[in-house]
């Protein structure tokens, strides 16, 4: 008689450690078995990105700046002259309520508190009323972002009063530690030490040695990737915590991030120089390893990051995209200015319809490569129903402003770009739309495709349901 397994299953460790499995063939219940099959979790994710995209280049589809989302589109709805006007905070600019509306649709609420709750956190109280079941990490928040300032610009997962529904986790390990436990209940210089000895996977090795030896009552190809699943955790441990392959005398503290996270990043607003390698090799471990959370299911909601509203950055190295250099970033040298003038930043500001944009237009290219590179990994894995967990999943993929100058609140926030994924056959994918709507009357539409009973926005506002958006 075949085995079942719960889907939830751990490998419990020392300390807060819980390792995920994936899914197996014994998690998959059958109705040879006398049930139905596994359900699909309901999941919802806040995708951010910084600086937006002028409404003129979103109308070029994937010619240009939207390429690298062309390989998913048949898996994505594309939504512009989405409008955020209503969200206007007088005296400030899209880089801060343009970035704080995006996923709630409502004015800010403050520097560090939204106006209303955002759409991963209005589904998860949907669906969990009580809470998630244990062992899972409530609301997983991420980023590589270095502007700061008001919160709104980096962080998007607010709970629904407003305020902020996790800590921001900005570096990989700490990530890792979030997501996969660590290792003891000691000081944080002793387990510093323990970690730079051990990996996580040390305190779970009997229950391992059990499921993947003769007693196992898991088959054999199930066992196959319960091994290749922890090797891989294990890989993802060493990038990053930094830990050699090999233990000789011991090994060396893992070195600082190049990345300067935390405290005061991008001192008063100047700017910050990094390299394209510098920035896409972190932020690539950070979405690997939040789409491996995703796939253990120990996350089902929150939010990931990728540079912040109004970011700063002056951008240096060669861009390469499906095997041919794309552009060259110089972007200190190409504004002939330092400082904040010489920033990606002005880019946006630059815009003008009757040129080329093509340093912008090379920003946002290289933004949707690495955005489509997290949606890559979660098409990777496939689920009981058939469909990936991209495909299952509310990936809600969005930005600031549809313009980018500061001297105009409707452009700017008006023609807001945002995609969604289609959360297991509840939202329309497969095509490019100009739904011409208010994002409140859109995030609402979504929510109730959701089985969200309540709705954003206040009580007395007459909503109109953008019906076209759902399967």
């Amino acid at each position: 008689m075949k085995t079942h397994l719960n889907r939830r299953a751990l490998l419990q460790g020392l300390g807060t450690v819980g390792i995920g499995l994936p899914l197996l063939e014994e998690m998959i219940t059958t109705n040879a078995l006398g049930a139905a099959p596994a359900k699909v979790p309901v999941r919802a994710f806040n995708v951010f990105f910084g600086l937006g995209i002028p409404s003129p280049l979103q109308t070029e589809g994937f010619d240009d700046v939207l390429e690298p989302l062309q390989p998913l589109s048949k898996k994505l709805l594309i939504m512009r002259n989405v409008d955020h006007v209503r969200c206007d905070v007088r005296g400030i600019n899209a880089h801060f309520d343009g970035a704080t509306a995006s996923f709630t649709a409502q004015p800010a609420g403050g520097e560090a508190k939204a106006g209303g709750p955002s759409i991963d956190q209005m589904v998860r109280h949907a669906h969990h009323p009580n809470g998630l079941p244990a062992g899972m990490v409530p609301t997983l928040v991420a980023g590589t972002f270095f502007r700061r300032s008001r919160v709104g610009r980096y962080h998007h997962s607010y709970t629904l009063d407003g305020t902020v529904a996790a800590r921001m986790q900005e570096k990989p390990r700490d990530l890792f530690d979030r997501v996969f436990g660590t290792l003891a209940n000691a000081n944080d210089a002793d387990a510093r030490a323990q970690r730079l000895k051990r990996s996580v996977l040390d305190s779970v090795v009997d229950q391992y040695r059990f499921y993947t030896g003769p007693n196992s009552p898991l088959g054999a190809a199930s066992k196959g990737r319960v091994k290749d699943h922890l090797d891989r955790i294990r890989e993802f441990e060493q990038r990053a915590f930094a830990l050699p392959h090999k233990n000789g005398q011991g090994p060396a503290l893992p070195p600082r991030s190049v990345i300067p996270h935390g405290g005061p990043a991008d001192p008063g607003g100047e700017g910050i120089d990094i390299t394209l390698e510098e920035l896409t090799t972190e932020w690539r471990l950070l979405a690997d390893l939040y789409a491996l959370a995703i796939e253990m299911d120990r996350v089902r909601f929150g939010s990931l990051t990728f540079l912040a509203a109004g970011e700063r950055i002056r951008l240096k190295g060669k861009y390469e995209y499906n095997g041919r250099t794309r552009y060259e970033f110089d972007d200190a040298a190409e504004h002939r200015r330092s400082g904040s003038g010489g920033c990606s930043h002005e880019w946006w500001h630059k815009f003008n319809e009757k040129r080329d944009n093509k340093q912008l237009r090379a920003h946002v290219h290289m933004k949707m490569n690495e955005i489509a590179y997290f949606m890559k990994r979660l098409d990777a894995t496939k689920e009981a129903n058939g469909r990936s967990i991209l495909e299952n999943s509310l990936l809600t993929i969005s930005t600031e402003s549809g313009d980018g100058r500061h001297n105009d609140v409707k452009r700017e926030l008006s023609g807001v770009f945002h995609a969604v994924t289609g959360a297991n056959g509840r939202i329309q994918t497969g095509q490019i739309m100009d739904v011409k709507a208010e994002g409140l009357d859109v995030y609402n539409t979504m929510l109730t495709a959701m089985g969200s009973k309540k709705h954003l926005g206040p009580d007395k506002r007459k909503h109109q349901p953008v019906e076209k958006i759902r399967a």
